[in-house]
């Protein structure tokens, strides 16, 4: 690190340059970066997505649809109502250029009472979608006669981008004040206080800058929108605020130079393992091949190595022109002996009864995990978007009026060799169709044979020999039949989401066959997601629990104490997920019941496994330092703890004020985000770093140094000292 250090101070008038080029061109395009966003993050390659494309290639199915929600005005006849939707309906696909429309009448059972809904279908988005949707609310505006609502997946979507939007202003609206209050405490002057906001800010400017370039080479989702700023905002202000904390206490003896190069050797070294945590912790979502957990990914990646590169460059240069100017504009007088001498004295008071506050800790941690067992995890659908908005009025509406929740529908693409209407393919698809009425989750089959009224293949093949018949039939054929592909849906007696609904998908699929059977629908696009989760998760965890610990081992050269913070963690983590369902999925302190988003456990583990980290690598790492000085476990302990329990609280309620923030956001996913990972952070810098740490450290004693040989400890020692 020495080098290194050099290197840096040397190159700190050119670094800020180089920044300042930077900050200008990513921030054009971080403006732009909202546009490019879109959908909930949802998509993978799969059977899923293959059979949507089938459809909508074979059998005439709309790639996007608008639902139309119409609620008749009192005093204006049934008939009247009809007749004024149709036009509305004629005139919005004449408007908007869509291919077709479905108009409601009370046959086809798209009327209820004073409601009813129309579908506006397009073949395809060519990226004119908002002004086709403004060109009809042109139109909703002129009624007189019924009140019209738009809603359906182009509408939402774009509702949940603006949403996005701004929740991100008001949780910095909240998070940027209350963070610079937390600084002011903590250094006591303006100018300490405004470099880590400053760096946050620049971090996350550019970041969104750098995203903006994926979007030609993947799908980015709108929650990009809220994780680039609640990670980079957090974790730029915490390594600014570590590093601002020891150069300040560097410059009191030294020179700026030599103050900025012992900075960078201590501080800057712990921000690298950190960062290099944070940025494993996100690269395990990486297994898991749905658009949302990449996007995160990368996203997340891509801010952590940039809130890294900022903290070694751009503040180290920023700190050698403040030299001694960082202690300007004072208006706290922060005592620091003070603050440490209240540490000292907690850390002794715990370490006396280590096995006490041991228990303790593990008996709170154990409780708050309780309720993990009744988790509920569920793709978040427009329920994700807050009531306020028309789309999610309409939607709910067209949900309860006119969909029965109970049912869910699975459709079937069999795929033959020949011509579907050969003979034996055509008796092999009836023998299917009779295979899936005699499941026992079916409630009903539509398929050609529902269609025209007919049992068997024979009597099929009897009627299309037949021209007179078979020109009357042959809308109904082309419906089910297009050359090598025969259309089946089946209705299940059972809810979309549930459990019997994904194991049947799983079944059919492995059902043995005489064709390539694919299957769509929103059971299997549900098993599809959770599957792929289930079983690719894992393999993140494996990564991010082995690479932390070789990371930690060799920054601690230890053997324990990488063990324990890995245990520590996944404990209070997993407390904060009971925490998350009490809350949201039980509905207590005034929260609306939800069930808590599936990426949600994924997110904050990857997220706050790599952010606690960051701490116990800061605190670690000065526990190290005295370990090497004086050879007394307890000492260095006390000392530890003491000389960096302030900044590490302060950094840890900044971490919380940043990412609590987004609690006062209106979509339920970042919500859940935000508070699962400020009450992460909490249980973390409370009981695991003021209770756990010191009680284990002082029941472990030597035994956490132990990845030392005698003959290396000398020698080490010096070279610590020094680095």
């Amino acid at each position: 690190m020495n080098k290194v250090a050099n290197a840096l101070y040397a190159s700190r008038k050119f670094l800020l340059i180089l920044w300042i080029i930077l900050i200008i061109g990513f921030g054009f395009y971080a403006a732009k970066l909202p546009s490019v966003l879109g959908g909930n993050g949802f998509e993978m390659k799969g059977m899923y997505k293959d059979t949507e494309q089938l459809l909508v290639n074979k059998f005439d199915v709309s790639e996007a649809q608008i639902i139309v929600l119409f609620e008749k005005k009192d005093g204006v006849s049934d008939s009247k109502f009809q007749q004024t939707i149709a036009q509305y309906m004629q005139k919005a696909k004449e408007k908007s250029d869509a291919s077709k429309v479905d108009i409601p009448t009370a046959s086809n059972k798209m009327i209820k009472g004073s409601t009813a809904y129309g579908i506006i279908h397009f073949n395809h988005d060519d990226g004119t979608m908002d002004k086709r949707v403004e060109k009809i609310r042109t139109l909703s505006a002129e009624e007189k006669e019924m009140s019209v609502k738009l809603t359906g997946g182009p509408i939402i979507e774009k509702d949940m981008n603006t949403a996005s939007q701004a929740d991100l202003a008001k949780a910095e609206a909240i998070g940027i004040p209350v963070a610079l209050v937390v600084l002011l405490l903590a250094f006591g002057g303006v100018v300490a206080a405004a470099i880590p906001l400053m760096i946050g800010i620049v971090t996350v400017v550019t970041t969104m800058g750098v995203v903006y370039f994926f979007h030609p080479y993947t799908e980015l989702s709108i929650f990009i929108l809220n994780v680039i700023p609640m990670i980079g905002l957090a974790l730029s202000i915490d390594f600014a605020l570590l590093f601002i904390n020891r150069f300040k206490e560097e410059i009191q003896t030294k020179s700026v130079e030599q103050a900025i190069k012992i900075t960078i050797q201590t501080a800057g070294r712990s921000v690298i393992f950190s960062g290099l945590c944070v940025f494993i912790g996100l690269a395990g979502m990486l297994f898991i091949q749905v658009d949302i957990f990449r996007n995160v990914a990368l996203g997340g990646m891509a801010v952590v190595f940039i809130a890294v590169f900022s903290a070694l460059t751009l503040l180290p240069s920023i700190l050698a022109i403040l030299g001694t100017r960082i202690n300007r504009l004072r208006i706290l007088k922060v005592s620091e002996q003070g603050g440490q001498s209240r540490w000292r004295s907690f850390a002794t008071f715990v370490m006396k009864k280590p096995v006490t506050m041991t228990i303790v800790s593990l008996i709170i941690l154990l409780v708050a995990l309780i309720p993990v067992r009744d988790m509920h995890l569920e793709i978040p659908s427009s329920e994700a978007l807050p009531t306020k908005y028309e789309s999610r009025q309409a939607f709910d509406t067209y949900n309860n009026t006119f969909i029965n929740k109970n049912t869910a529908d699975v459709y079937f693409v069999l795929e033959a060799k020949q011509n579907m209407l050969n003979e034996k393919p055509l008796t092999n698809a009836f023998t299917f169709i009779k295979q899936l009425k005699e499941d026992s989750l079916v409630k009903q089959v539509d398929s050609i044979s529902t269609a025209l009224n007919v049992k068997s293949s024979d009597q099929l093949q009897a009627m299309l020999e037949n021209p007179q018949i078979s020109a009357q039939t042959k809308p109904a054929v082309d419906s089910f039949i297009n050359g090598h592909y025969m259309l089946i849906k089946a209705t299940l007696d059972t809810d979309q989401n549930s459990d019997q609904a994904k194991d049947f998908v799983r079944k059919w699929k492995d059902k043995r066959s005489t064709f390539t059977v694919h299957i769509g629908g929103y059971p299997k696009f549900e098993q599809e997601i959770f599957d792929e989760i289930y079983e690719k998760a894992p393999y993140g965890l494996a990564l991010v629990l082995f690479s932390t610990y070789v990371i930690l081992m060799i920054a601690f050269r230890s053997v324990l104490i990488p063990l324990k913070a890995i245990i520590m963690n996944i404990l209070s983590l997993t407390a904060t997920f009971g925490l998350l369902v009490w809350l949201f999925q039980n509905g207590h302190l005034g929260l609306t019941e939800s069930n808590i988003a599936l990426v949600l456990p994924v997110f904050v583990f990857g997220l706050v496994f790599g952010l606690s980290m960051d701490y116990e690598v800061f605190l670690i790492s000065r526990i190290h330092e005295v370990y090497h000085q004086t050879r007394d476990n307890n000492v260095a302990t006390v000392e530890g703890l003491a000389s960096t329990s302030k900044i590490i609280t302060s950094a840890a309620l900044i971490m919380i004020v940043i990412t609590g923030a987004f609690a006062f956001t209106d979509v339920t996913p970042v919500k859940q985000m935000g508070v699962g990972i400020a009450l992460a952070i909490f249980i973390d810098a409370t009981i695991v770093r003021m209770l756990l740490v010191p009680s284990l450290m002082k029941l472990l004693g030597d035994a956490n140094w132990w990845f030392f040989t005698k003959k290396h400890d000398k020698s080490s020692s010096n070279e610590q000292l020094k680095s």
